[in-house]
């Protein structure tokens, strides 16, 4: 790549994550020698976003716009990575991974679309091998908790054991926070895209279908509660699961099967032991269906208490074929789909930029695991409040 202006640009800063992430970089890297710039429609409103959220003066505002291609081209050609939180990404996106694809620049999303991300995989592979850029999906808390928390769980189990496990078991055992209103408004325009293209339901069914070519073993549906006596709970369907399910199944792909062929992976939520767990297991579901209380807009957001009160807790329970058992855990200190999430995005951008060699990680569509694995891992415990730990082998 040739000397760019720019580290990293965020786009879509003045919209209610962008300018979370535009404040997390002034306060993390203001000062430093990374080089960023705010992008967004409006000149005037990019102004008026720095001001508020308390943004150096000096840090360049990019005016681009989703419905104007040359502006899209002229901002890709300007960073080495560019992060957007521009969504749904099937109504903004697709034009932004082609400039992105063409300029050989490095992109990081919040997408949790699997029919969008199955688009750019059949649609951008092979321009962005030859380009160079790496398309990184799933940015945010879907799904880097769960892949890299798998990732760091595999990673472990080798060291420990000498062996992958073919079964790993994800558990959101504590969280708090709101739906994102992205998470609901892509939800919305996946099933009007699903009335008219009716494989799309297929597609979302399928664990395997971000893993054009492979199809592994059955996996479990995760559909209703379940207890698990060997943890001491029930279990609820966790509604991140379609999406995180798949970028996991792609990343072992990426790899190279490194968690093997045979691999067998789902998530759930920990609702305790018990009559009374069993009943809360029931509320998840039917909260899940009804997609939250009264989600936000897209442009809302919880209030900073709000942010700051949130957190999550996720263990992964990992089996090897010798009869070995590992249980791993990532938590995180903000609510999970705002507070939490613009870090991760952030730190994603600046991990692409800085820490991930060409020579190692070659353009393509990827996943957060095989896109930047520990070096992700070590920014987000440094500097994003993330813990990654061993609880038990």
């Amino acid at each position: 790549m040739s000397e760019r202006e720019f580290d990293v640009i965020v786009y879509g800063a003045t919209g209610y994550t962008g300018r979370l992430v535009a404040e997390y970089i002034q306060k993390q890297y203001g000062g430093s020698d990374l080089k960023w710039a705010m992008a967004g429609r409006s000149a005037e409103k990019l102004e008026a976003v720095g001001k508020e959220m308390g943004i150096a003066a000096d840090v360049p505002k990019v005016v681009a716009n989703s419905d104007d291609a040359a502006s899209l081209a002229s901002m890709a050609e300007r960073s080495k990575v560019l992060l957007t939180t521009v969504g749904p990404y099937q109504s903004y996106g697709t034009d932004v991974v082609a400039a992105c694809t063409k300029a050989g620049t490095d992109y990081v999303d919040l997408c949790g679309e699997p029919a969008w991300m199955r688009d750019t995989v059949r649609d951008f592979q092979g321009a962005a091998e030859a380009s160079g850029a790496r398309i990184v999906h799933s940015c945010g808390f879907d799904s880097v908790p769960f892949d890299l928390g798998v990732f760091y769980t595999q990673a472990k189990a080798k060291e420990s054991f000498g062996e992958h496990c073919p079964r790993v078991r994800g558990r959101v055992r504590k969280m708090q926070g709101k739906f994102s209103g992205g998470t609901a408004a892509s939800f919305m325009q996946t099933m009007a895209r699903a009335a008219k293209q009716p494989e799309i339901l297929d597609w979302l069914k399928d664990p395997f279908s971000l893993t054009p070519g492979f199809e592994g073993p059955t996996q479990p549906h995760g559909a209703k509660p379940i207890e698990e006596k060997d943890l001491g709970s029930w279990s609820a369907p966790f509604i991140m699961a379609s999406i995180n399910t798949k970028n996991v199944h792609r990343s072992n792909a990426l790899l190279g099967g490194a968690y093997g062929e045979d691999f067998v992976y789902d998530e759930m939520m920990l609702t305790g032991p018990g009559e009374k767990g069993a009943e809360m297991a029931k509320g998840v579901m039917a909260m899940n269906n009804s997609m939250g209380v009264n989600p936000p807009k897209p442009g809302e957001g919880p209030t900073k208490e709000e942010r700051e009160n949130g957190f999550y807790d996720v263990i992964f329970v990992g089996d090897t074929p010798g009869g070995k058992r590992i249980i791993c855990s990532v938590a995180g200190d903000k609510d999970p789909g705002y507070g939490s999430t613009s870090k991760m995005i952030a730190e994603s951008a600046v991990c692409l930029a800085r820490d991930i060699d060409r020579g190692c990680v070659p353009g393509g569509i990827y996943t957060p695991a095989p896109a930047m694995g520990m070096a992700l891992i070590k920014r987000l415990k440094n500097n994003a409040g993330l813990t990654f730990k061993v609880e038990s082998t």
